[in-house]
């Protein structure tokens, strides 16, 4: 069934997000104060080279404590395509310029509370072009063979929503599981 939306009134926000509360008409006429978050759309790329690896950043988010790979990512500027912010976010925080994008597929990552989307293309080639942009990104970038994403989902080294669903997605239908 469709939740029937009566208003939203925000609680906080900042150029970030933009987290409300909303009356939501449920079964039978109940309503339900909800909490959700709006948030501006993100970018980013699964990038392969030649060898059949992916490019992967390895870092630790606070937020959940936890360490894993995950695919550059990040926000779309103002005015900015989303295939242009995948391409600033991978050579931002990689220090590869990824080569051509194709879009691969879009992500909700927590459609329950959030209206977060993410944009995310696939390459198949990159030039190493520098150091990444900040040093606060990620622990370390590497290439890591994509033959070993289910086995590092597994794991538990890829817990990224956005980052394992790309992945998976890859490994399964436009590789081929190779």
């Amino acid at each position: 069934m469709r939740w029937t939306v009566h208003s939203e009134k925000p609680l906080y926000t900042d150029p970030w997000l933009d987290v409300r509360i909303a009356d939501v008409e449920i079964t039978a006429g109940r309503h339900l104060r909800h909490r959700l978050i709006r948030s501006a759309p993100g970018a980013g790329a699964v990038v392969l080279d030649d060898r059949n690896r992916v490019l992967l950043e390895w870092r630790h988010r606070f937020i959940t404590d936890t360490w894993g790979y995950e695919i550059p990512l990040g926000g779309i500027d103002d005015d900015e395509e989303p295939a242009a912010a995948a391409a600033r976010e991978v050579e931002e925080e990689t220090g590869w310029r990824p080569g051509p994008l194709r879009p691969l597929l879009r992500v909700q990552p927590s459609p329950g509370i959030s209206d977060s989307e993410h944009h995310v293309f696939l390459a198949e080639t990159a030039e190493r072009v520098g150091d990444p942009a900040d040093d606060w990104e990620a622990e370390r970038i590497e290439w890591v063979p994509l033959a070993s994403v289910p086995e590092l989902v597994a794991q538990r080294k890829i817990v990224a929503g956005t980052s394992m669903s790309a992945l998976l997605f890859v490994y399964t239908k436009v590789r081929g599981g190779v």
